[in-house]
């Protein structure tokens, strides 16, 4: 490995984000932000809770940006939070037990892998309501609604970029589980790709993944940042110089690689990650965003209004729901034809003249 100071730095702060699991909930009285209870929303009767998957409320990723949306509740709409960290999928269980003791009114399930304890969980508590984050239900519960995302519209914009912005002519990704909230981002980078090898008569090529087989590079967890970056530079090694991880936390490992490789850029997933990780910005030329935060507080206001409905959520371009970030320390680098090519498709993806397929779409 080129750098094994970097790569245990990366994992202790990994490490860092993974919390010890309690048998109780942790109570939260902020925002979390900074904010006082002084700009706080008026208490309501409401008290929301939510489980993280194994990555932990500071992910940079998805569960990050879920426990974001349950602080804008708090502090918005004045409802009372807890919350509970899950190191492991043995976790799902005790942890969410443990928010149906506490009174929970919602219960917010962060995580493909929490879908059929939190199903179970839903038929056996039909007082309580649940939100499940990136995945449906088998049988769907009349108290619980899902949160999913058509991220394959978003990471579609983001293969065309990462095709115009190749020098290699080789853009890469994997995965952290193969699971269907990941591979439909892999999915719709090769579709945009592709597009892009359509229209500029180029021979872009996509290095781990493959939609067709649905199948290619998977670390195996969330969790292991050291192998990231060996997978990330075996990319490297195969000249990939765009990078996708679809693996949470595991994608500090591809910002180290591209820390190590000059000219490698990445395109990070769920959260903007130029914001969430300032300090590899420099590195990351877009992100592909789920507004998870904004699904969750929506969700969380219909159980305060008197609103509630099991109807499914999916993000999508049209409504907002996905998206990709702005292009940061790239702006200027970006050529202005390649970005009306990306504002022009995705209008086409709004009005449905190009529509977006996969096989993992929700």
């Amino acid at each position: 490995m080129k750098n094994s100071i970097k790569v245990a730095a990366f994992a202790a702060a990994t490490a860092l984000m993974l919390g010890a699991c309690g048998s109780a909930p942790e109570e939260n009285t902020s925002s979390g932000n900074g904010d006082t209870n002084e700009t706080a929303a008026e208490s309501v009767d409401v008290k929301a809770c939510m489980v993280s998957d194994e990555g932990g409320f500071d992910d940079k990723s998805f569960n990050q940006s879920g426990y974001e949306g349950l602080q804008r509740a708090e502090k918005e709409l004045g409802v009372e939070i807890s919350t509970t960290e899950s190191n492991s999928d043995a976790d799902f269980e005790p942890n969410l037990n443990a928010l149906i003791s506490d009174g929970c009114d919602i219960i917010i399930g962060v995580g493909f892998k929490m879908a059929d304890q939190l199903e179970t969980k839903a038929k056996e508590n039909p007082d309580i309501k649940f939100a499940l984050v990136d995945a449906g239900f088998n049988d769907q519960p009349e108290n619980a609604r899902a949160l999913v995302f058509n991220t394959a519209e978003a990471s579609y914009l983001a293969g065309y970029v990462a095709a115009g912005m190749t020098e290699t002519g080789k853009i890469g990704s994997f995965l952290g589980m193969a699971l269907p909230s990941t591979q439909i981002f892999s999915d719709g980078f090769e579709d945009g790709m592709k597009k892009y090898n359509e229209e500029n008569s180029t021979d872009v090529q996509l290095i781990g993944w493959s939609k067709e087989a649905q199948d290619g590079m998977a670390t195996g967890d969330f969790s292991d940042v050291a192998k990231g970056q060996t997978f990330s530079n075996q990319l490297i090694d195969q000249g990939v110089d765009v990078i996708m991880p679809v693996a949470g936390p595991v994608g500090a490992g591809t910002l180290a690689a591209a820390s190590e490789n000059p000219g490698v850029m990445v395109v990070w997933v769920d959260a903007d990650g130029y914001e969430t990780q300032p300090e590899s910005g420099q590195y990351i030329l877009t992100s592909v965003v789920k507004e998870i935060g904004a699904a969750v507080f929506d969700t969380i206001k219909l159980v305060v209004d008197g609103d509630w409905t099991s109807e499914q959520y999916v993000g999508d371009l049209e409504n907002g729901g996905v998206s990709i970030a702005p292009f940061h320390d790239f702006e200027d680098k970006v050529p202005q034809e390649l970005k009306d090519g990306v504002e022009k498709i995705k209008e086409q993806i709004i009005s449905g003249e190009i529509v977006v397929e996969t096989p993992n779409q929700p």
